[in-house]
């Protein structure tokens, strides 16, 4: 019988994070007046420690072991040969995915939210405000903030608080709040809709009204938490990618491709940086972020100063952006649909060490229900645009008649999302792609903003 799953024991997870800073140079965010901003310009926002993980340059940063402890509920995470997958693709291509819908929000995301639960926690704060997409993050920050008796504030998506009923019910067992963005809450919230009412929201929406939340605290007590796009979160994802290059190593394999979805940057980021690492340093390895035709930020957008929110409260990020006006199409990828890219994601992919792609949602879940039928397992819908990369590139493998060894991130499971398959059967899905004149009209809002060079690794 051949061994589907490559498993570790607790004592060999990693007991670090890899930093992608030492690694590679990088444009400053800037403030308001065009200066970079320092640490002390973020302390309303977030806690000092993070703080210093967000600006650090050092290779290896520890994991608290009280972090560990959490992590270890359902850490280390199997990496799994997808045997039947290869089979019905008829594919000489070897499929191994890192399985991250085993924690128990069902995704990638806790592997941050824990981290940052746990800073916030020894820094003295007694609140956390986010914002999330499809409900993903929400769900995370919501367990590790009842791991370490932190109250939540979660702004979700409109079109996801919608259309994803039971994200809000497992927010709610963890004992988070939980409102639809925009919401009345804020003064970003309420310009939105005094301008738009039937707007389906979208996460710089979000973002800003959980930032103001945030700082309109007067005790101090309350911070604000993201899910993607800063480098701390990049740094607390890349456990995945460290485990999984231990368990490849067991079984003598190595990729020859790396693929992850990518909304803001951090399960893609989570894979594929320890193997960025090792192809700065000469491997050959192609390397491929996936993300929706409906928002094309790293595959359409320009490279780019601009805001991570839509009301201007965070700093300019030098960053592939739509714009920070933007608002995507209803897809049901809510983790996928975000004006921006990780400023660290978006430099790699501007020197051209990853190549990114794009692919429909009609293809996406064509290439999820494939997966579901051979691997039993059933994807997120942000996990199916990986997916079907992998697909195509298991295809290529045939046509071209070459062995070779794919790697993905299976960034969580769709057990929650299965009315949008519901309406995949139904033929109620439909594919979205942004027009040059939607483009256009968008960038105008980062015309004056000044642009990041293109600056070479380290």
């Amino acid at each position: 019988m051949e061994i589907r799953k490559v498993l570790l024991t607790e004592e060999e997870m990693p007991r670090q994070w890899y930093n992608i800073l030492a690694d590679i140079k990088m444009n400053p965010p800037l403030g308001p007046d065009g200066n970079p901003v320092g640490p002390d310009d973020l302390s309303p926002i977030f806690p000092m420690n993070l703080i210093e993980q967000e600006v650090s340059t050092e290779r290896w940063i520890d994991i608290p072991e009280e972090v560990l402890g959490v992590l270890n509920i359902w850490r280390p995470a199997p990496l799994v040969r997808a045997l039947s997958l290869e089979k019905a693709l008829d594919t000489p291509a070897r499929i191994y995915y890192k399985n991250e819908g085993l924690s128990p929000p069902g995704s990638h995301k806790p592997n941050t939210a824990v981290p940052q639960a746990y800073y916030n926690k020894i820094f003295g704060i007694k609140r956390l405000t986010t914002e999330t997409g499809a409900g993903q993050w929400g769900s995370a920050l919501s367990f590790a903030c009842s791991q370490y008796g932190l109250e939540c504030k979660v702004f979700m998506v409109r079109i996801s608080f919608d259309q994803k009923p039971y994200r809000k019910s497992l927010m709610a067992t963890w004992g988070a709040n939980c409102v639809p963005s925009p919401s009345m809450e804020t003064k970003a919230g309420r310009d939105i809709l005094e301008k738009y009412p039937d707007t389906p929201g979208s996460l710089g929406i979000a973002i800003s009204e959980a930032i103001e939340a945030a700082v309109a605290d007067e005790s101090g007590q309350t911070r604000y938490s993201l899910g993607s796009v800063l480098n701390h979160v990049m740094l607390h994802q890349t456990i995945i990618g460290l485990e999984a290059k231990k368990q490849m190593e067991k079984i003598g394999e190595y990729p020859d491709i790396v693929i992850g979805c990518a909304g803001g940057g951090s399960n893609f980021a989570g894979l594929a940086y320890p193997y960025v690492c090792d192809k700065i340093n000469g491997k050959e390895i192609a390397i491929y972020p996936v993300e929706p035709t409906a928002c094309p930020t790293l595959t359409r957008a320009t490279f780019a100063y601009d805001h991570g929110d839509s009301a201007k409260y965070t700093p300019l990020l030098p960053m592939h952006s739509l714009g920070h006006t933007f608002v995507p199409a209803p897809i049901h990828a809510g983790g996928l649909r975000y004006h921006g890219m990780a400023p660290t994601v978006s430099q790699l992919a501007a020197e051209g060490i990853i190549e990114p792609r794009s692919v429909n949602q009609l293809a996406a879940y064509e290439a999820g229900v494939l997966t579901a039928r051979s691997e039993g397992i059933v994807p997120a819908p942000e996990t199916n645009h990986a997916l079907a990369c992998v697909v195509e590139e298991a295809k290529k493998a045939k046509e071209e008649g070459k062995e070779k060894v794919i790697l993905f991130n299976f960034s969580g499971h769709g057990l929650i999302d299965l009315g949008a398959y519901d309406k995949y059967f139904s033929d109620e899905l439909k594919d979205y792609a942004l027009s040059d004149e939607e483009k256009a009209c968008f960038e105008t809002c980062f015309e004056n903003h000044p642009k990041p060079q293109v600056l070479t690794s380290c």
